[in-house]
């Protein structure tokens, strides 16, 4: 069963930036689909699992700050 957990990311400001954080977290194991905008700052990942705290890590590792949404 997959489920789609949404972000609210900090510091984006372009098109690279979405694809920093889009190629992070599509390398989370159980991640099926990355949707990410800077112009709202949203992640939505789906996923068959729990993996906040990993998506978080990742938007981490590519730079910027996300929270749950």
């Amino acid at each position: 069963m997959s489920e789609n957990s949404e972000f609210n990311v900090s510091g984006m400001t372009c098109g690279h930036c979405e694809m920093s954080v889009r190629e992070e977290v599509q390398e989370i194991p159980g991640v099926t689909d990355v949707q990410v905008s800077h112009q709202t700052g949203k992640l939505v990942v789906t996923s068959n699992s729990n993996v906040s705290d990993a998506v978080i890590k990742a938007v981490q590792e590519a730079g910027y700050q996300a929270a749950p949404a």
